[in-house]
Formats: C-alpha cells, structure tokens, sequence
C-alpha cells in the first residue's frame, strides 16, 4: 500500500494536515502562556538561528512595506529576493490580512 502520509514521513516531511494542526497547537500554547520572555525562549529553542533570522527579516519585510519601502530597497537591505517580497506584499495586502491585524497590534502598543 502506498499511503502518500507514509511516504512524506519516511522522506522526514510531514503532511500539511499535520503541519497545519500542530500550528494551531502551538497558537494556542504561545497564547496561553502570557509570558513574552518565556515565548521568547521557546522560539530561539525551537528554532534554529537560521530559522529565526527568515522569520524576523520577513516580518522586517513586512514593516518595511507597510511603511512605504519599495520592494528593490527591502531586497538590498535584507539581501532577500524580491519574489518573498512579492509574496509578503500579496499577503499584506489580503482582506482580513493577518499581516495587517498583526501591524494593527504593533501601532497599539
């Protein structure tokens, strides 16, 4: 029997169901645990440093354009290519965007 699962597991992926459940998962503990250091030292624990230097410059990416950076200067200030910018652009600017709401958070604080 070829289970596509199977064969994702044994190549070491996982399937998007899976992914997609276990970062509901986490949502729900990192919102939980109401303490920013203690989220903090998960990520960095979690994550590799490569890791979570992709998370933080696109994150940047996205302050960045929000801000009216153009997208060629967001890709020679984080040395990053200007498809993920497009991406992160597109996303951005998506009803409901979660990009938005998260920028919306930030200008509260």
């Amino acid at each position: 029997m070829n289970n596509s699962n199977n064969t994702e597991e044994h190549k070491g992926g996982i399937s998007d169901e899976l992914a997609f459940e276990t970062i509901q998962e986490l949502s729900k503990l990192m919102i939980k645990s109401g303490d920013e250091k203690f989220l903090c030292d998960f990520l960095v624990c979690l994550l590799s440093k490569p890791e979570l230097k992709s998370i933080a410059s696109r994150w940047l990416l996205v302050k960045d354009i929000d801000a009216g950076v153009t997208q060629r200067e967001i890709a020679k200030k984080y040395a990053m290519s200007l498809c993920k910018i497009t991406r992160g652009s597109k996303e951005l600017n998506k009803p409901d965007s979660a990009f938005r709401k998260m920028l919306e958070l930030l200008k509260n604080m």
